[in-house]
């Protein structure tokens, strides 16, 4: 199969296999620096939380920073630290992942902690209650204080209908407040298996190497149970416009955004999901794009104007566009322009120049993931939501291959304003004494 020259990496082609318990692993060699990326990706997301226990999938991921039976709390990041590395972990709604970034010499200390965490944590009532204080904390800092992100929240929740895709990642905070040891447990003994989990590598390492010693350290853990697929609600026909409206005094300028569902790379039908991201980087995927162009640009009216397209999940996904308005223009005014560069390219679809500058962009996009060794979060999402290298290896391909009328029919098909949910964030309304 011929490879992308963005998706090549320096000094060997990418690896993939699988050890005896189940764990896949991929190896990007890039020997351009003295330097390594090990990522465990975990096949479990809020997503896939049992009803009433939102927030259990985040809440995990702090707990595995605990003590195990071999290692304190702490001794991981310590170990990070003292050999100048840097090591993190997130949540999102298809996967959950954890990473370390350190010298090619550290390797095999990072699989075995990791390895070691994937079965052996001390879970006990004092360590539960303690830290679920702190993601309760989280919540009231990161959400419950900020206007935006409790918009966000509610705008979610409206565009989903069926998907668990309604449900917060960090949870709700009247279920968070519930989690307990069984609730951990029984997640941990679900999940956290090597059958379940994607180990990528990338860096100044040959793929040799990375299989002796992940065979030397994952290897050595037990496989866990075959999980059944991945089978969530289907999302009803959306046949409505809904609108959800949020004023708070903390706003000084409004903002408004508009959400569509739409098929993701895993669900769409073979060009869709490619011509949906070139739509989005062509309709306000940067300062080239229509939006910034006509609203920030040549008509003034706009401080910000874009959007996007969360290609990478499971099921279906979302596309979005959004703006705030600048000087005296009004969030009317802002909303009604992105709305008609939308319906422009529906109606009269893109011009062969600016279709072929998006599709540059896009591909050179993964030269530069590849410069901050971000490609490994781009293996990671794909394969963890039901795609394999292949479809990350192929994907500037189908990428170039994509045409004018392709990305006019999604825009067409899709973008519906009669069918969308559009959230408006607005400055407290003045009261009269």
């Amino acid at each position: 199969m011929l490879v992308d020259p963005a998706l090549a990496a320096d000094g060997g082609k990418v690896t993939d296999f699988l050890l005896d318990n189940g764990m896949e692993v991929i190896v990007i060699p890039d020997h351009r620096v003295p330097i390594v990326t090990h990522m465990v990706w975990y096949k479990n997301g809020s997503a896939d939380e049992p009803s009433g226990k939102s927030g259990i999938a985040h809440f995990f991921e702090h707990l595995m920073f605990k003590a195990t039976t071999n290692h304190a709390t702490g001794e991981l990041a310590s170990a990070v630290s003292d050999i100048g590395g840097s090591n993190n972990a997130f949540t999102s709604s298809d996967y959950t992942a954890y990473f370390e970034m350190t010298a090619p010499s550290a390797l095999e200390l990072m699989m075995s902690f990791e390895a070691d965490r994937m079965r052996n944590l001390i879970l006990t009532d004092d360590v539960i209650e303690t830290e679920r204080d702190v993601i309760l904390e989280e919540r009231r800092s990161r959400i419950d204080n900020n206007p935006q992100a409790v918009l966000d929240e509610e705008v979610e929740a409206t565009l989903w209908q069926n998907q668990p895709y309604r449900i917060p990642v960090i949870g709700w905070m009247q279920e968070m407040e519930q989690l307990n040891r069984t609730d951990a447990v029984a997640f941990y003994n679900k999940y956290y298996r090597p059958n379940n989990a994607v180990l990528i590598v990338a860096g100044d390492v040959e793929p040799e190497t990375v299989k002796a010693l992940a065979e030397k350290t994952y290897g050595k853990v037990a496989r866990g149970p075959d999980l059944p697929p991945r089978v969530r609600p289907v999302e009803p026909e959306q046949n409505t416009k809904r609108t959800v409206t949020l004023s708070d005094a903390r706003v000084s300028v409004p903002s408004f955004s508009t959400k569509w569902v739409v098929p993701s790379y895993h669900t769409a039908k073979p060009g869709e999901a490619e011509a949906l991201d070139l739509l989005a980087e062509i309709l306000g995927g940067g300062n080239r794009s229509r939006l910034y162009q006509a609203l920030v640009i040549k008509q003034g009216i706009a401080s910000s104007a874009g959007a996007y397209f969360q290609g990478t999940m499971l099921n279906d996904t979302n596309f979005t566009v959004y703006g705030a308005p600048r000087g005296d223009a009004t969030l009317a005014d802002v909303e009604s322009a992105v709305d008609a560069e939308v319906a422009r390219i529906a109606s009269d679809g893109v011009t062969p120049d600016e279709l072929e500058r998006a599709k540059d962009r896009r591909v050179r996009s993964m030269i530069l993931a590849r410069d901050n060794q971000a490609m490994v979060s781009i293996y990671g999402s794909m394969l963890a939501t039901g795609g394999n290298v292949q479809d990350v290896q192929e994907w500037p391909d189908r990428i170039r291959k994509v045409t004018a009328d392709e990305v006019k029919a999604v825009a067409a098909r899709y973008l519906v304003l009669a069918h969308s949910t559009t959230g408006y964030l607005l400055p407290q309304p003045k009261t009269e004494n």
